[in-house]
């Protein structure tokens, strides 16, 4: 059964960030919950599949920590129903060998991962970091001058943030979102995977290229093959008939 872990009362949390734990490993899920309770965060965990979908869809947290390996259905697919239904950060577990699970899960809709194991200093660094880059994309679309941004196909409703490819509207992952973003906002021009880094998943080193490369190829299956040119050994750069 799934332990409500959250610390304080309902109007004390209603105040703080909520995360839901998603570990079916009971120490590493206590472990994890208690240090995100004592930094102050509003935190629940389940342990399987089904219930995270359920509990993501009842608690709507601000983030989801996720472990790749559940039981009932694993981590991926748990990340595909939650994003289907509502847009919301993920941090994925993953072990150190699974890298396969780890460029799917990218694929899918996480928007990080740590590798197990892991300290407990640098989950709560990466959680800040996600929802630190997420509160910045919606106080820059919210602060957007032209509400609707049109690129050749696409329609780009900053303030809903909302994706539509000639007409129909396309479903995007935050992170997807805020790369296409980051990519359209400097159209014709080749963006190194280092800056797209920098910018969208505020990695200050260019460990992470893998997430960038899966993430783009995200958006090409999501919004066709024809807006986003790869430059090799370099970067990409997002191109549009005039």
């Amino acid at each position: 059964m799934a332990e409500n872990a959250q610390a304080g009362s309902n109007t004390q949390a209603g105040s703080r960030q909520r995360i839901l734990v998603v570990e079916d490993e009971p120490i590493i899920a206590r472990a994890v919950t208690d240090r995100l309770t004592a930094e102050g965060f509003a935190v629940e965990i389940t342990g399987d599949g089904p219930s995270a979908v359920e509990r993501a869809r009842s608690y709507e947290p601000d983030l989801i920590v996720l472990d790749v390996m559940l039981p009932g259905f694993d981590g991926l697919e748990v990340c595909r129903r939650v994003q289907s239904e509502r847009s919301v950060p993920v941090l994925m577990l993953t072990a150190r060998d699974d890298e396969t699970d780890l460029l799917v899960g990218l694929g899918v809709g996480a928007d990080d991962y740590i590798t197990k194991p892991f300290s407990m200093r640098e989950l709560v660094a990466r959680v800040r970091t996600v929802l630190r880059r997420f509160e910045r994309a919606e106080r820059a679309e919210a602060s957007a001058i032209s509400d609707v941004l049109r690129l050749g196909p696409l329609e780009i409703d900053q303030k809903a943030r909302r994706v539509r490819r000639d007409g129909h509207e396309v479903h995007l992952t935050p992170t997807e979102y805020d790369l296409l973003g980051c990519l359209v906002r400097h159209p014709g021009t080749v963006l190194t995977r280092a800056l797209l880094l920098e910018q969208v998943w505020d990695w200050a080193d260019a460990s992470g290229t893998r997430a960038v490369d899966s993430h783009v190829k995200a958006l090409r299956r999501k919004l066709g093959a024809d807006l986003i040119r790869t430059v090799h050994g370099v970067g990409y750069s997002f191109e549009v008939s005039a």
